[in-house]
């Protein structure tokens, strides 16, 4: 049986549903504590926390806290 492929014109409009807490408001880093817009309520680290290397390599803020043995 040959794959069928469908234009991109013709796939249809999915809408995905939307939490109704899940909207934009102010919220507090759980890093740096913080105030900053968040785009709902999934995002909690501030872009300048996600921006640091220790967030970006997943290494810990402290000796001692990591995980592996």
């Amino acid at each position: 049986m040959a794959a069928k492929t469908i234009p991109d014109n013709a796939a249809p409009y999915i809408r995905t549903a939307k939490a109704v807490g899940d909207v934009p408001q102010e919220r507090r880093c759980l890093r740096c504590t913080t105030r900053f817009v968040s785009e709902g309520f999934g995002e909690r680290i501030c872009r300048r926390c996600k921006g640091l290397n220790a967030w970006r390599n997943a290494v810990s803020v402290t000796p001692g806290q990591s995980r592996r043995r």
